[in-house]
């Protein structure tokens, strides 16, 4: 999940510097890189690109389509801190549909654990003029379909092998950004093609070890890692792009920190305990 982390914060970054191109054809240029290197991989290892559980497969496929178009869009308007705040929501809504769809359970102490990540979310968020309603709804609902996107890679864990499981990202958003980018196209130039490929290269590194993360252990217990993803995050913001970040943000860092950190060591308290028992 760290090196899943890592790879979405450099390909974050890519998008910031790719501010230029529509998000639709961001998503687009992503998806052709990703199922070329799917295509290759499957056929090298012999495994059928189908899979098994394909109801779940197309649904992960539509709600990732959904949940990086929201977020593209709204990575590419707000600062790099901002956006990537509201979108890191996406752990509790994970927790929450994983008890209805896969039957996992949230202790009350885990939930208090979410709540303290939650107000450091919303102290590194801060008073930014530039979160419009609309791009604060976005941003959630982007939390949203991430959060039933994860939950379906966990019910595709016994039945399908992780490649097809990221296989079925570009298979659906190939098409569809075809369609929708045609409409509003901005052909890249310079610079921006070799950014491209790094972003795609940069997502199939992320995605194949998300799911791996996802598949080997529950849901609850380790995507909140991604909330880490924030301080890489906001260390680009200031090293790079010069933005300044109030103490107050600074504290909520921190309350983020301690929220998954405490998360994490609950779940292993808890694995131990049920072992020793």
């Amino acid at each position: 999940m760290l090196i899943s982390v890592l790879g979405f914060a450099l390909m974050n970054l890519t998008v910031k510097f790719l501010d230029r191109l529509p998000a639709t054809e961001l998503v687009l240029f992503r998806s052709i890189v990703s199922l070329g290197l799917c295509l290759y991989f499957l056929r090298r290892r012999h495994i059928r690109p189908w899979g098994n559980s394909r109801k779940y497969l197309v649904l992960r496929g539509v709600f990732g389509v959904t949940a990086l178009s929201l977020f593209f869009y709204t990575l590419q308007k707000l600062p790099l801190g901002s956006a990537i705040t509201i979108q890191y929501l996406s752990p509790i809504f994970t927790a929450f549909f994983g008890i209805f769809l896969l039957g996992e359970k949230v202790r009350w102490l885990q939930w208090f654990f979410f709540l303290i990540s939650f107000a450091g979310i919303a102290l590194v968020k801060g008073f930014d003029p530039s979160i419009t309603p609309t791009l604060l709804l976005m941003g959630l609902l982007s939390a949203v379909f991430a959060g039933l996107a994860y939950n379906c890679i966990r019910k595709v864990k016994d039945t399908d092998h992780p490649l097809v499981v990221v296989f079925y990202f570009p298979l659906i958003a190939t098409p569809v950004m075809t369609v929708v980018a045609f409409f509003n196209w901005t052909t890249p130039i310079g610079y921006e093609w070799p950014l491209l490929l790094l972003m795609g290269v940069l997502t199939q590194i992320a995605q194949l070890y998300m799911t791996k993360a996802l598949q080997a252990a529950e849901v609850n217990e380790i995507v909140n890692l991604k909330y880490l993803g924030i301080v890489l995050a906001l260390a680009f913001d200031f090293l790079i792009f010069s933005v300044e970040y109030r103490f107050m943000a600074l504290f909520g860092i921190f309350l983020v920190l301690v929220g998954v950190f405490l998360n994490v060591w609950y779940k292993m308290h808890l694995r131990k305990k049920a072992r020793a028992n």
